[in-house]
């Protein structure tokens, strides 16, 4: 925030005249919003990219570009630096009317990246009529809700907060409800800071100093069906819960009706 723009690119043919409007004007925010991500200019534009399933962005030096099979969608450069987006085709620029109609921003819930948003006001939205009994695993999910959750987030914050993912708010105590938002703020920003790491920071250093491949170290229990928990040594389990695949510790994670639901692979 807060460089001027020397050049960008855009690879879509709807968006090139932006390119000499946006030229020499100053970036002054860049924020998240659930999978989308808004990038403000000081002429008033909005620059609205999402990343879909495969668009990834990378900061590279000024004039560096990886050597990548990915398409290039967009390019920000400042002089010294770059923003290079690949592979999302989600790219729109937008005034300020159109962006509070935008039919993906407009539905947003709270974004976790935002940092006014605290674990007591994600508390009490969980708890509102039209969420209370609604699954656990489902409902973290709806962007609608809280914008910025997805599947293994969910996975790893309802496991860090001991709670079944077929549970629902309306089950749970205010201590429970508050330690599982507090679970959801504190693993997507040490995701965001980290590269997407979720586990225990102290044991992904360690296992990876000992040489344990970054995959196998991200985790407490996504993707690790088979392996033993961190906490309790009991195997974690893939199942599917409330329509969705997830992961969780069936000892940690205790639900009485839940048996039926669980499929082991």
């Amino acid at each position: 925030m807060g460089r001027q723009v020397t050049k960008l690119f855009f690879a879509f043919d709807h968006l090139k005249p932006y390119a000499s409007r946006l030229q020499g004007q100053t970036i002054h925010q860049v924020t998240p919003r659930g999978k989308a991500i808004l990038t403000r200019f000081g002429n008033g534009l909005t620059l609205y990219t999402h990343s879909q399933l495969y668009g990834r962005w990378l900061i590279t030096t000024d004039g560096e570009y990886p050597d990548s099979s990915r398409q290039l969608r967009l390019a920000i450069h400042t002089g010294e630096h770059a923003a290079l987006l690949y592979s999302a085709s989600d790219i729109s620029i937008l005034t300020d009317a159109e962006l509070q109609q935008h039919p993906y921003i407009s539905r947003l819930g709270p974004d976790l990246l935002d940092p006014g948003v605290d674990a007591g006001q994600l508390a009490a939205r969980l708890n509102e009529k039209q969420y209370r009994r609604r699954c656990l695993m489902g409902l973290l999910q709806d962007q609608r809700v809280m914008a910025g959750m997805g599947n293994y987030l969910c996975c790893e914050a309802l496991h860090v907060a001991g709670i079944h993912p077929r549970h629902r708010p309306a089950d749970l105590g205010t201590n429970q409800l508050r330690r599982l938002t507090d679970s959801c703020l504190h693993l997507i920003w040490q995701s965001y800071e980290t590269g997407g790491i979720t586990n225990d920071l102290e044991r992904a250093t360690s296992g990876r100093q000992q040489g344990t491949p970054f995959e196998a170290c991200r985790f407490h229990v996504y993707r690790r069906q088979g392996l033993p928990c961190y906490r309790c040594g009991t195997d974690i389990i893939k199942g599917k819960f409330c329509g969705r695949a997830g992961y969780l510790c069936p000892t940690c994670q205790r639900h009485s009706r839940a048996t039926a639901e669980i499929r082991r692979d």
